[in-house]
């Protein structure tokens, strides 16, 4: 599948020479089979004792680097991701870039107040609504944390709002196999069957170890259910380098390798060939202020790092773009977002995730989504590069016009004009007159009018009535074991 939105780029950054790139793997290799990692999971040590691995200590497994070459022989280099309608959306892998909202969030920023408050599940329903009418908004996560529904129903209630209100595929978190279970049995019902949704998957799970070195039982409860059912699977470790992790950027890396590759030859015995997600959370605390920093120099450098490692061992990754540790969307927020998500897309990370985050990954902002929406296009477009042909050249156009004239009138600026011009949404291109005949508003105003315009005027796709009736069913017939 070709996405028309992907761009071609010839140069891209990179941060580890191929050398570099084989220590790192064999150092995490040294990890996971001499220092081992705890697996308090005894269906997932039966599945690593039985492929070869050593048990001591009553959880303490170590696995050899001929499981980890096994496991990543069998895990695919890339697999379509589909949208609630059944057509294609996000081909992951490669150096294909999308991109997409966070999860989860505390708090937010209410877009008719501007006052930072508790985040409810109408919160999720909005973000979902404003990202199905955003163009470069690739996927969705949550946003918000329901603080209105109880714990255990949260994420299954944030499902169901995010299904109603867009779409495009999600990224979802779930409490554990049990709602994730009812989250698979709904989007069967939209999709028409449990084999076609394997066929065609329509929602990623995201799961992650805890750093250094274990494996939580829940985490592995869902990610085994994932590779039973073909859902693809995110296990992205989140080290804290100085504290759950080395300070050194190479130390940080090779943990998260570890541990995420650990994860993988668990998910690759249970089912060869379900789709998997390698990545990392490179979490850089300041020392000064112990702030977990989501914009860093380091945590830029770590994140190219990674997605290179990905690259390497021919795995799709989890990635970040858009967020900011800036506690309004301001000139930093602006500053951190085009930064972050610039640097994604020219390493060709492949699902990056937490557009709207602010103040370290607690606060969400719409208007910063909607930003971000817009500095994608734009390098998108500008990462497209240039095209050198006849047509392009012009040098027929430039002998017909000849010295002195110009070029308006010409059939060849008629033939280029839309493709050769990117028009921004956002960003301002008109007079001072006009500008301040608008209320001279600002690029967070322009963001919250755009995001409240997108609320009142576009409507998403909705679901079926019949279909609509047995998610209800399934939805509020959940109940979570105590």
């Amino acid at each position: 599948m070709k996405d028309v939105r992907d761009p071609v780029i010839t140069g891209r950054l990179t941060m580890l020479s191929e050398k570099g790139k084989q220590d790192i793997f064999d150092a995490a290799v040294r990890i996971v089979s001499e220092s081992g990692m705890r697996v308090p999971h005894a269906v997932s040590r039966e599945l690593l004792v039985g492929a070869g691995a050593t048990v001591e200590d009553g959880d303490l497994v170590r696995v050899s680097r001929e499981m980890v070459d096994r496991a990543r022989a069998t895990a695919p280099a890339s697999f379509t991701v589909y949208d609630r309608e059944g057509e294609p959306a996000m081909e992951v892998g490669g150096h294909h870039s999308y991109f997409g909202t966070g999860s989860d969030l505390m708090r937010i920023y209410d877009l008719e107040t501007g006052e930072v408050r508790t985040s409810g599940l109408a919160d999720v329903a909005r973000a979902a609504h404003v990202c199905d009418g955003l163009p470069n908004i690739d996927f969705i996560m949550s946003c918000a944390y329901p603080h209105d529904i109880e714990a255990p129903r949260a994420y299954l209630e944030s499902f169901r709002a995010m299904i109603s209100n867009t779409t495009k595929p999600m990224v979802m978190t779930a409490e554990g196999a049990d709602d994730l279970e009812v989250m698979w049995k709904i989007a069967s019902e939209l999709r028409g069957g449990a084999e076609a949704l394997r066929a065609k998957p329509y929602f990623i799970m995201y799961g992650e170890p805890v750093s250094p070195l274990k494996h939580a039982s829940e985490v592995l409860d869902k990610l085994l259910f994932c590779a039973d059912w073909g859902i693809p699977a995110i296990y992205s470790p989140a080290p804290s380098a100085g504290a759950t992790a080395p300070i050194t950027q190479a130390g940080h890396i090779v943990l998260a390798v570890a541990e995420s590759l650990f994860g993988l030859v668990i998910h690759q015995l249970r089912r060869p060939g379900a789709p998997f997600i390698f990545g990392m959370g490179p979490v850089k605390i300041d020392m000064s202020t112990l702030q977990a920093l989501y914009n860093s120099a380091e945590y830029y450098t770590t994140i190219l790092g990674i997605t290179e490692m990905a690259k390497w061992l021919d795995l799709p990754n989890w990635g970040y773009a858009g967020s900011s540790d800036s506690h309004m969307v301001d000139a930093q927020a602006g500053m951190d977002a085009a930064e972050l998500t610039l640097l994604s897309m020219q390493a060709g990370s492949n699902l990056n995730h937490d557009i709207g985050y602010l103040g370290f990954g607690l606060v969400g902002a719409l208007e910063l989504v909607v930003i971000t929406d817009e500095i994608i296009s734009l390098n998108r477009r500008t990462l497209e590069g240039i095209v050198v042909s006849d047509e392009t050249l012009g040098v027929d156009v430039i002998a017909k016009v000849g010295p002195g004239g110009n070029f308006l009138r010409e059939k060849h600026t008629a033939r280029h004009v839309r493709c050769q011009q990117w028009t921004p949404t956002l960003l301002n291109r008109k007079t001072r007159e006009h500008w301040e005949g608008e209320g001279s508003p600002d690029l967070r105003e322009r963001a919250r009018r755009k995001a409240l315009a997108i609320l009142a005027d576009h409507r998403p796709t909705p679901i079926p009535a019949a279909v609509k009736a047995t998610i209800d069913q399934l939805t509020e017939g959940y109940r979570p074991e105590q």
